[in-house]
């Protein structure tokens, strides 16, 4: 275990956290209409915003009226990405003259960057053209983004507002989110990585000579800008076909912590936000604890994993550092931070192949993802399963001290404890239905390179990676078939609205209610033994739904390595 790679990944920690603690201050500020040092410079464009679209900002919406823009916000946006994929070939900004991109593959596309999963069963530098990246692409990496930060603030007025249904306005939440947060901070980003080498050019492609005499195309485009925003959005889906293990999109060392920086940065500022917007510091940091912890235990698991020798290199002589997967200019420590990262904050960029790393490194990604991405998390989602897992826990609290659970002043009662169930289990239900009609198909059976239990574990990640909304991939499976994008594509939009419109509901209900004042009797919720149960209760569904295949896939493939037996 390389000690100087340990180092790295504390001091990285600790960092992201300094710098997400005052930018938690700032959006919190952001979030409830007060004056920042951005707001001279962005308001008049927000005012013009709000007339191009026709919205009120002073009009809020009750939780009904929040949804419905939402899910017709999203349908439209499918829908305008879907056709712009399939009549690219006859747009601008096609210097290679790409067709039109086949209609499954294109609807699966779609769904993937709407729903903020960014899955991607194609190779972006030889199917999409510039214009499709940008207009289609981009843009939704920011929406999809903002609509996920927008339901977390609902959430959060559903806990602090007292008997009302107004929950605020759908339309000042994302234009806000986007305005003052997204942008500013992707620009930023989009140029410190342009200064390392990531490409930002209109140009078409170049053909070069190698060394051998042969013609190489080499593949270019306005990737920096998307780059930034795949980042900081959550989002993941790469500009090149190997994400951010290419060279033109993740070029340097520096480059590599930039954007892991940018991958857990706003997901850990979200945490504090919630602190400063129920005014209660207190209880951000107790959840950031919850997930802290959770992380530290993963990332663990998954460093001691990567830094032992393969055994089956050691049989045949081979010894040295375990880069099998791996960027060796960025090495295993590195490598392991991104790909713990980007499994708890559904971000789904890699920077190494998940499918080459030892089979419990694989498990600890696969948990993180059935967790529902809630260690961190994505934008405001990944905060919102955490609070429907402490919902679960102050309901079980509730029977073990003989009270009506209550969270935040809040009663709990059947119906909030339903609506925190429903994003629970039913994800879960998706996932391991739709895994085993793979399994028991032969369109699902046709793209597996692999066979035994790492080619379960390819099919498991995949549908977990669709259903948690990650985008990542163990690869090894073929997934741009007509079966995997379509059951892909459904198992997006369940992962998504099974999360996003019960937790509106769940505002609704909450804000119509009125306060509980705190007393000796009630369960404090800042304290280690709140952190532990809901530790606890994340870790026992997790493992108690997906551990037998488990089992049978990462657990089996790491006993078949460490007997010498190769399984895929």
């Amino acid at each position: 275990m390389n000690i100087l790679d340990l180092i790295f990944i504390v001091i990285f920690i600790l960092i992201t956290v300094l710098l997400a603690v005052p930018l938690a201050k700032y959006m919190s500020r952001v979030f409830s209409g007060e004056k920042t040092f951005m707001t001279p410079i962005l308001l008049p464009i927000e005012r013009f915003i709000y007339r191009l679209i026709g919205a009120d900002e002073n009009k809020e919406m009750n939780w009904k009226q929040y949804a419905y823009a939402l899910v017709i916000f999203n349908i439209i946006a499918i829908i305008f990405v879907f056709i712009l994929q399939l009549i690219q070939g006859y747009l601008p900004l096609n210097p290679e003259g790409f067709p039109g991109v086949r209609w499954d593959t294109a609807l699966n596309t779609a769904i993937s960057f709407v729903t903020n999963t960014n899955w991607q069963s194609y190779a972006g530098e030889t199917t999409m053209s510039y214009l499709t990246q940008m207009l289609g692409l981009a843009v939704q990496n920011f929406l999809s983004a903002a609509v996920g930060i927008a339901t977390l603030l609902v959430l959060i007025r559903g806990f602090t507002r007292k008997n009302t249904n107004k929950l605020g306005n759908f339309w000042v939440d994302i234009t806000r989110t986007i305005l003052y947060i997204l942008l500013p901070l992707s620009i930023i980003l989009a140029l410190i990585l342009a200064s390392q080498g990531v490409v930002q050019t209109f140009d078409p492609y170049v053909t070069a000579q190698t060394l051998e005499g042969a013609n190489q195309t080499i593949p270019l485009g306005p990737a920096a800008s998307q780059i930034s925003i795949k980042m900081l959005g959550s989002n993941g889906g790469g500009f090149f076909n190997v994400n951010s293990a290419h060279p033109f999109e993740n070029p340097t060392p520096v480059s590599n912590v930039f954007e892991t920086l940018a991958i857990l940065l706003i997901p850990i500022s979200l945490v504090f936000t919630f602190g400063y917007m129920i005014k209660n510091f207190k209880q951000g940091l107790a959840i950031f604890a919850i997930m802290t912890t959770l992380f530290a235990v993963g990332m663990g698991i998954a460093f001691w994993s990567e830094s032992q020798p393969n055994p089956i290199l050691e049989k045949i002589g081979v010894s040295g550092d375990n880069l099998e997967g791996k960027e060796v200019r960025f090495g295993v420590g590195p490598s392991v931070l991104w790909g713990v990262s980007t499994t708890t904050v559904s971000n789904g960029g890699v920077n190494s192949m998940h499918d080459s790393l030892m089979p419990l490194t694989g498990l600890v990604y696969m948990f993180n993802i059935c967790t529902g991405e809630v260690i961190y998390g994505g934008l405001g989602v990944g905060l919102i399963g955490m609070l429907f897992y402490v919902i679960l826990t102050m309901f079980i609290a509730g029977l073990m001290i003989g009270r009506t659970p209550e969270f935040l002043g809040k009663k709990l009662g059947p119906q909030e404890m339903v609506l925190a169930i429903i994003p629970i289990i039913l994800p879960h239900v998706a996932i391991l239905s739709m895994a085993a009609l793979a399994i028991a198909s032969p369109d699902g059976l046709s793209g597996l390179n692999n066979p035994s239990s790492h080619g379960l574990s390819e099919i498991i990640y995949a549908f977990l990676s669709f259903v948690g909304n990650n985008g990542s991939a163990f690869a090894g499976l073929s997934v741009n078939t007509v079966f995997y994008n379509l059951f892909g594509g459904l198992g997006m939009l369940i992962g998504r609205f099974a999360t996003i419109i019960p937790a509106i509901a769940l505002a609704g209900l909450l804000a119509q209610k009125g306060k509980v004042p705190t007393s000796s009797a009630s369960f404090p919720t800042t304290g280690p033994l709140f952190v532990i149960l809901v530790v606890a209760v994340v870790i026992l569904i997790g493992a108690l739904t997906f551990f037998p295949v488990f089992t049978l896939g990462p657990i089996l493939d790491h006993l078949f390595l460490q007997g010498g037996i190769i399984t895929g």
